[in-house]
């Protein structure tokens, strides 16, 4: 073997490690479907599927007088939304996020080739929500995924897989109203 090579394999064993401790907590998801299952049993995290139509019909009642046709046709386009929380349930839980879950989102939706939107601010203010897409050619959206707060709890997450068939300007509207939509969704 190499007396260089090995004088500089210290170095990338150092180097290799510090890149695992960046990607996220253990083995990192490598989709969106693969976090959903690493994380929905663990205690603290919850997912939820909501059935599209069901999920429409009470969404609609609860946003009331939505006369916006886009945002309409946002909702209703709609095939599946999935929704993760996370509330630490103790000591060792509350620094989860800190510990690289949000890392290993942002590894999963650079590496399956999600494309990032501009950060929303809530309508407190408070927290914001982090958005990015997977296109199917230049001008059809078939997947946002959304990731934030709960708000009034700074330790906690939230990730929503929103499936569709969505134009730009539906998806315009759909991150206009996915904040205040997000608090019925993780109910």
């Amino acid at each position: 073997m190499n007396v260089r090579l090995l004088r500089f394999l210290p170095l990338l064993v150092l180097l290799w490690l510090g890149a695992c401790r960046t990607a996220g907590p253990e083995k990192p998801a490598r989709t969106v479907a693969e976090f959903f299952s690493k994380y929905e049993s663990r205690p603290g995290f919850r997912a939820t599927t909501f059935e599209p139509n069901f999920l429409t019909r009470i969404l609609l009642g609860r946003i009331g007088k939505l006369s916006d046709t886009e945002a309409l046709q946002a909702l209703t386009a709609v095939t599946s939304i999935r929704a993760l929380t996370f509330t630490p349930t103790s000591a060792g839980a509350r620094n989860l996020t800190e510990r690289g879950l949000l890392d290993e989102v942002d590894g999963l939706l650079r590496n399956e080739r999600y494309d990032p939107l501009p950060t929303k601010e809530t309508s407190g203010g408070n927290a914001a929500y982090r958005y990015a897409v997977r296109r199917t050619g230049t001008d059809r959206i078939r997947e946002v995924v959304a990731t934030g707060r709960q708000t009034d709890t700074p330790d906690s997450f939230v990730m929503l897989a929103i499936s569709g068939d969505f134009t730009q300007s539906q998806l315009d509207q759909l991150t206009k109203i996915l904040p205040g939509l997000a608090g019925e969704v993780t109910k």
